[in-house]
């Protein structure tokens, strides 16, 4: 059975409640609904919808953002649920388990036949297609790193199966698994850091606690738009003022930031970097589209925070930036992960075209600098795999994982983007044009090296 019939029915394939915001914010959704409609090809106006569509992104929108739902507060700031670490086998064996393989057949159908087909118009319209997250909506990437005790799927800490799905959807796209990470990296979060009381308000309606609205749109907004940003060195601001917080400073990288409901936002408190949690409708909250040149189908955007007041119960995590450090490597990880996936996929469609490609009587395949080459990818591809591997064992085991990850995050990024490139090299002029999808996951690769949040596992 394919993972499309195999869908329970009912999934979220409507317009969000964020969607039900101003005229100019309306306006954004609508166009790029629109293009991906097949009715705009019966009726002609393809051409024209495809115009307002690059009007729109190009010259981009800023917008308040407003209230998407109520999250209910609940108790007092008292410690959370944690999920429970990984026990060691005692040997070095980076072999998924039974319950991983189980997950990743299903995420790699949902890659193949749902992600891989939509990635292309995604990309155009720089907006995931609504099927796409209700799709990954049902299998339930969303509640990865919660818990079970706390209504999630899985009993242990899930950093190795967060690694192993994020690879995979990677290698149907790159922008549309950003996407439909994005969620569950504010969910693990929650669930990693978050007290008893901001679990109690957030995670029920991630994992199904409440009905009718489905997963929250909800974004990790730790990068800035500034030359050679460094994570630990923020430039927005927390404050506190009086039984609460005032947040200030501009993210950028922040996933479908125009729909979002809810925001894990870093920025410094008393000198060291924090974690805050800031609904959508605050006073003061401004979000800007910001099309980029990889990653498009995820929808980025700039949030500016204009002194933005948070209550006291804001505070996710600690004053001291451990959980700050925590988060910035286990997005880093993310993005390890989403590489390796991204690599194999340039791997897997070259392989057949330079067997299958002829030139002189004979497949170029045939000769040394285009086997050389190939053979060059396939190494790398695997020791990418290799050390975010085990990267993710250390922190699902509770490890410190800090130069593991960092290995990881300086191969992916130098090699990744090598992948790339010579992937489109592989191609010739095929590799230039729209028609093969190697160009787009170029883009993508070379977000790796420079995107911080968005996504964590």
């Amino acid at each position: 059975m394919s993972f499309i019939s195999s869908l329970r029915p009912g999934g979220r394939h409507g317009l969000s409640s964020r969607e039900s915001r101003d005229a100019i914010g309306l306006a954004v959704a609508a166009v790029n609904r629109l293009a991906q409609s097949e009715l705009l090809d019966r009726v002609g106006l393809r051409k024209q919808a495809e115009q307002a569509v690059y009007t729109t992104t190009r010259n981009g929108f800023r917008v308040a953002t407003a209230a998407g739902r109520t999250f209910a507060r609940a108790g007092g700031r008292t410690a959370g649920a944690r999920p429970a670490s990984v026990a060691s086998r005692g040997v070095f064996d980076l072999t998924p388990t039974e319950d991983e393989e189980m997950l990743l057949e299903v995420v790699r159908e949902l890659a193949a036949e749902v992600l891989r087909p939509a990635a292309s118009a995604a990309d155009d319209a720089c907006a995931p297609p609504p099927e796409v997250l209700a799709a990954a909506e049902e299998v339930g990437v969303p509640v990865l790193g919660v818990p079970e005790q706390l209504g999630g799927i899985m009993e242990e800490r899930s950093a190795m199966a967060g690694a192993l799905v994020a690879e995979a959807l990677a290698h149907g796209d790159m922008g549309l698994a950003v996407a439909t990470l994005a969620p569950g990296a504010v969910a693990t979060a929650i669930a990693l850091w978050g007290t008893d009381a901001q679990q109690q308000t957030y995670l029920p309606a991630f994992t199904g606690g409440t009905t009718g609205s489905g997963v929250p749109v909800a974004a990790l907004a730790v990068a800035e738009p500034r030359v050679l940003f460094d994570p630990f060195d923020l430039a927005t601001t927390a404050r506190r003022d009086g039984d609460g917080f005032v947040l200030d400073g501009v993210k950028s990288g922040v996933v479908r930031g125009a729909d979002a409901e809810l925001f894990v936002v870093s920025a410094v408190l008393d000198g060291t970097p924090a974690l805050f949690l800031v609904e959508s409708g605050a006073d003061g909250l401004e979000v800007e589209a910001d099309p980029s040149m990889g990653v498009r189908a995820a929808g980025l955007s700039r949030l500016h925070l204009g002194g933005v007041r948070v209550g006291a119960d804001a505070l996710l995590g600690d004053t001291v930036g451990v959980a700050h450090a925590e988060c910035v490597r286990l997005s880093r990880l993310a993005w390890c992960a989403l590489a390796v996936g991204t690599g194999q996929a340039v791997l897997d469609y070259v392989k057949p075209y330079v067997n299958e490609r002829e030139a002189f009587g004979e497949p170029i395949s045939h000769r040394q600098s285009v086997a050389f080459m190939v053979a060059d990818m396939a190494i790398e591809v695997q020791a990418m795999r290799l050390l975010t591997w085990k990267a993710a064992s250390r922190a699902a085991r509770g490890q410190d994982f800090a130069r593991e990850v960092g290995l990881a995050r300086q191969l992916c990024a130098e090699k990744g983007m090598r992948i790339g490139l010579d992937g489109v090299q592989l191609l010739g002029g095929h590799g230039f044009v729209k028609e093969h999808p190697v160009e787009r996951w170029y883009r993508d690769l070379r977000a790796v090296g420079v995107m911080e949040g968005a996504v964590m596992i």
